[in-house]
């Protein structure tokens, strides 16, 4: 987390306001849904990478993670 604590910290005041925007979006809402299961929460926990990277793959293939990773890419780009 300390990572994603550094990332965040770098972040523009107009970026932290379009990912807040992002993370408040339809798409976002459902996919923390689904992702909000327990069997979820355990695998961050553990600290298994490639089972977090199994479970993240396997979200990202919904129709709500597609919308949010082209978002998502939209942004770096600079156009979110």
């Amino acid at each position: 987390m300390e990572d994603l604590s550094r990332a965040l910290s770098r972040l523009t005041p107009e970026q932290r306001e379009a990912l807040n925007a992002l993370a408040s979006s339809p798409e976002a809402q459902r996919l923390g849904e689904r992702a909000g299961d327990a069997r979820l929460e355990q695998v961050v926990r553990s600290g298994d990478a490639a089972a977090v990277r199994s479970a993240m793959e396997r979200l990202l293939s919904t129709r709500e993670g597609k919308a949010l990773a082209e978002k998502l890419s939209g942004m770096g780009r600079g156009h979110g």
